[in-house]
């Protein structure tokens, strides 16, 4: 016990980071430089967090996941980036499978009871706004953007640059460079706004819009559309990432 604190010998702690009273950092925890750990927070043995992290009172980080097939046996871990801002009682769970890691990339911010499940991938520079729920095996992809109190289900992937809004379910792929909205979940034109702030140029953004109105406004299927697209578009990184993105599709584009 140190200062109203609990933690184990078996942790490393890194310079200028502090540890609010009555956290508990268990054995095998790695906790980078200048990080803010906030009173209250549980981080659970083998998680590592990087630098410069705020982590706000009552999260809980590295805990067992909620799948009632796992051992506790396995060693797992939650490993998170650097800039990350962690809010208040979110909750973060290490992965179901041996050697696994639950990952968080950098910069991101998990607003207050934002959950993240067991072998998430979430990437850089993602935002996911109050009480958002990814289930198992969920990939958010970098510069992401998820509205509050949504559901994500698990296996689904969203798409880098992609905006949701708030309230809705996510039950399948949600594509790259788009917004979504409505009730089902479906594609409501590109995500202009956070591309130009993004200092993506009127022409890849012309080009993303194109490749989008084949694939959404067409009478052409998803299969018909991505042919086209790859015999009569200049490649490009953005026309890439859709076609990669909708050929590694598991659950099936909104």
């Amino acid at each position: 016990m140190k200062n109203n604190r609990l933690i184990s010998d078996a942790s490393s702690i890194g310079k200028n980071t502090e540890i609010g009273a009555f956290s508990i950092i268990e054995e095998n925890v790695t906790i980078g430089d200048n990080c803010t750990i906030a009173n209250n927070v549980l981080i659970k043995k083998n998680t590592v967090i990087g630098n410069n992290c705020e982590i706000h009172t009552g999260a809980i980080i590295g805990d067992d996941p909620q799948d009632i097939k796992f051992s506790k046996s396995i060693k797992s871990k939650v490993k998170i980036g650097n800039n990350n801002i962690i809010r208040e009682y979110c909750t973060i769970h290490r992965s179901t499978e041996e050697n696994s890691i639950t990952m968080i990339g950098d910069n991101c911010y998990l607003m207050a009871y934002v959950h993240i499940a067991h072998d998430c991938n979430i990437g850089n520079n993602v935002i996911l706004a109050n009480a958002v729920q990814a289930a198992g095996f969920v990939a958010i992809h970098d510069n992401a953007v998820v509205g509050g109190l949504t559901p994500i289900h698990q296996f689904c992937k969203i798409g880098k640059f992609s905006f949701i809004g708030g309230g809705l379910r996510i039950v399948q792929d949600v594509p790259p460079y788009i917004l979504a909205n409505g009730e089902p979940l479906q594609f409501s034109g590109l995500n202009s706004i956070g591309l130009r702030r993004n200092n993506f140029s009127s022409r890849s953004i012309n080009e993303i819009k194109k490749a989008y109105k084949l694939i959404y406004k067409s009478e052409f299927n998803i299969s018909q559309s991505v042919r086209k697209i790859k015999s009569e578009f200049e490649t490009s990184g953005e026309i890439d990432d859709i076609i990669n993105f909708i050929e590694n599709s598991k659950r099936g584009l909104i």
